[in-house]
């Protein structure tokens, strides 16, 4: 099927006089989680994971992806002619220098610029023009997917203010005074989740982040939203007019952006908005670059949001208490997969108050499988648990107080030295990133050493992220804070909500993985700055039989003992007599 699909591929771009075809992994809106309709790159490749880019030329063809999806990759690119080129190791050409080494000068290089952003179009096309290569405009597998699915027609619903904590009409006020401190009269808003915080709406066009397919143009005087019209329920069009926000159809905005009046100044996001759409704005604008104001409005918590997180904790902890209870005890009567994990979680999870879905898709990684960091247990391939060995689940839930995102390493069995090893040396890193106080203008990036310093000392590693944003019942990824080695600028500041995840992975063995979410708080002030520190949300204990306590010392093993009695005490009186005991046995240390 892929070699196929392929094939046709490259008769359309020598038809079209193209040498090299590239197709990455996002939609217009450059969305993490793509709708079925732009799933161009799955659709050419067979590999599903979540982040990866392929690149196609007459005789080659590649994938590029990070060390999350190596294991995946490898599997799922067996026998389709597509080699796996690893990112971020050491001699891994970059798709750019790769292509320069492939092609000549006068050599075309096509990508479908509606899925790329501004900013990624611009430095593609700087890069190969130093070697005399084109770069153009072009969908080329539109024509070849003739049961390419439609635009979701879901609709639409009301997040009520008591969850949002604040009107429309207080954030488009925000708004545009932050679009005029822009020295801009107008702003392009393509990311769905920015719209469905402006507007206080959510959906469930994408799988896992309730947001909806559509566009907004906001100017000085009018709110326009772009969405297919199906999509508006009675109830969301009486809360539009109440905001004084028009509709149109969502493909106006193409229209709507070309017909823009003479000396507009329109501030556009260039790391967001498609590079399409980008060049229908006329020449009479004058056009602003920079990030939209609303990604750290919506980084930023108001009290009514952050107090929807700590509801949402006890709700999900609760479930997850009786969850790991019920797997303790199915464990050792009968054979659970990896698949029906992921389903009995969900199970677990539907129960509690305000739950809406999954906030992703769970991994469930039990031994090796536990090594690969975006795993995705499959009927065909999964693991059948056994009385032994250890278990990585990572899940999550969207609630309409709030989103949630945990990851519990547990023994299954008596764990190994080694094992009891290596997450006590993850676990000091967790502690440590969570005990944080940092002064005003603390970045992410300055913050990471400290979940690594422990894994560094004693020669790990491990590849992804500490910590990444999460939105309020939004995206479980979101910008434009994070706690990563890369070189983010953006300040931590009050209000953020972000994970607290370092891990370890021994390939063909087992990968550890311990995540809480945790908010940035008011800190002391002292002589020499105001401090921040960070409150731990998630309510779940650790897994005793894996912590070495030897290895920690006296503050971090009053943390450990302060955060159980915490979980303890908050989760306990919505548990029955038997819960309450397993809870407690859990919490004792």
């Amino acid at each position: 099927m892929i070699t196929k699909r392929l094939s046709a591929l490259r008769t359309a771009m020598s038809n079209a006089g193209i040498s090299a075809y590239i197709v990455p992994s996002t939609d217009p809106h450059a969305s993490e989680y793509v709708p079925a309709r732009w799933k161009d790159r799955p659709w050419i490749s067979g590999f599903t994971g979540s982040a990866g880019v392929v690149v196609i030329t007459a005789d080659e063809a590649g994938l590029w992806t990070d060390s999350r999806y190596f294991l995946q990759a490898e599997q799922q690119l067996a026998g389709s002619g597509i080699d796996l080129y690893r990112d971020g190791i050491p001699g891994t050409p970059s798709i750019n220098s790769w292509l320069r080494s492939k092609l000549r000068k006068g050599d075309v290089v096509a990508v479908n610029a509606m899925v790329y952003s501004v900013s990624e179009y611009r430095c593609l096309e700087a890069e190969l023009s130093v070697s005399g290569i084109q770069l153009r405009d072009a969908d080329l597998i539109s024509p070849l997917w003739s049961d390419r699915p439609a635009i979701p027609a879901n609709q639409c619903f009301v997040l009520d203010e008591k969850f949002a904590g604040e009107t429309v009409q207080s954030k488009l006020e925000r708004v545009r005074q932050k679009v005029n401190d822009s020295n801009a009269d107008t702003l392009v808003i393509s990311s769905l989740d920015e719209i469905a915080w402006l507007l206080n709406l959510r959906g469930s066009d994408v799988e896992f982040n309730p947001v909806f397919i559509s566009y907004v143009l906001l100017t000085k005087s009018d709110c326009t939203l772009f969405i297919v019209p199906d999509k508006i329920s009675k109830e969301v069009d009486r809360h539009l007019l109440q905001c004084g926000v028009k509709t149109a159809n969502y493909n106006d905005i193409e229209k709507a952006l070309a017909d823009l009046r003479d000396g507009s100044r329109v501030l556009v996001d260039d790391k967001k908005l498609n590079h399409r759409l980008f060049s229908l704005l006329p020449d009479s604008v004058s056009v602003v670059c920079a990030p939209s104001p609303i990604q750290l409005m919506k980084a930023q918590k108001n009290a009514v949001e952050i107090e929807g997180f700590r509801r949402a904790m006890v709700t999900d902890g609760v479930s997850l208490v009786r969850f790991f209870r019920w797997l303790e005890d199915a464990v050792s009567r009968q054979p659970i997969t990896e698949c029906d994990v992921m389903d009995s979680l969900r199970e677990f999870r539907s129960k509690g108050e305000n739950f809406v879905g999954e906030s992703f898709g769970t991994i469930a990684g039990y031994q090796d499988h536990g090594a690969i960091v975006h795993y995705e247990a499959e009927p065909a391939t999964c693991h059948t648990l056994k009385p032994a060995g250890i278990l990585l689940l990572d899940s999550g839930g969207q609630y309409l107080d709030g989103t949630t995102d945990i990851t519990r390493t547990i023994a299954l069995g008596t764990p190994t030295d080694e094992q009891c090893r290596d997450y006590t040396l993850v676990l000091k890193g967790h502690i440590a990133l969570a005990r944080a106080q940092f002064p005003e203008g603390t970045r992410g990036n300055q913050l990471d050493i400290l979940a690594r310093h422990a894994l560094w000392q004693n020669g790990l590693h491990y590849g992804h992220g500490t910590g990444h944003g999460v939105g309020h019942f939004l995206c479980v990824h979101e910008g434009p804070h994070s706690v990563r080695t890369d070189n983010n600028t953006t300040e931590l500041r009050p209000g953020m909500v972000m994970s607290d995840e370092p891990g370890l992975y021994r390939t063909g063995k087992w990968g550890i993985r311990i995540e809480n979410l945790i908010t940035v708080v008011e800190g002391p002030t002292t002589e020499f700055a105001h401090f921040y520190r960070f409150e731990t949300l998630t309510l779940c204990p650790y897994d005793k039989r894996l912590i070495d306590f030897s290895m920690l010392n006296d503050e971090e093993r009053a943390w450990v003992e302060q955060y159980h009695a915490r979980v303890y005490e908050t989760l306990a009186p919505r548990l029955n007599d038997d819960e309450r005991l397993w809870l407690k046995a859990k919490c004792e240390i």
